[in-house]
């Protein structure tokens, strides 16, 4: 007997937060897996962006949660641009984010850089960094 879940029995609240955030249906995805094909920040990933999609459609938000893919993504658009079904990857990307920092889960921890390597960086990347990474 084949069990057969239909979205609207998977899709519960977080997925539809991230639906909502994102202006998605993550539904919509048939995991051709060119979004991760053309991810230039795959290597840093634990979990591919078509992965993340997967995991929507099946209601494992936490389990992505987990997970530092959305921290690493760069919104560089490519998998969104690449996309047959012209889903925003990166937008859930960023509802993704969203979601953590309204929990005020921060992915990075300004107190813990050091000051002298803090010099080393580009002031916008620091600014950049800390608008996308803190709450």
């Amino acid at each position: 007997m084949e069990l057969k879940l239909k979205p609207e029995e998977i899709r519960n609240d977080l997925v539809k937060k991230v639906e909502e955030l994102a202006g998605v249906n993550v539904f919509a995805c048939y995991q051709c897996g060119k979004c991760s094909s053309g991810c230039p920040s795959v290597p840093y990933m634990e979990i591919l962006p078509n992965q993340v999609l997967r995991l929507l459609q099946f209601g494992k938000v936490e389990r992505i949660l987990r997970t530092n893919t959305h921290w690493v993504c760069a919104s560089c658009f490519v998998c969104s641009t690449r996309c047959p079904k012209d889903i925003d990857i990166a937008a859930i990307m960023e509802a993704l984010r969203q979601i953590e920092l309204r929990k005020n889960q921060d992915y990075l921890i300004v107190r813990r850089i050091d000051t002298e390597e803090m010099k080393e960086f580009p002031p916008i990347a620091l600014v950049s960094a800390f608008r996308k990474l803190t709450a």
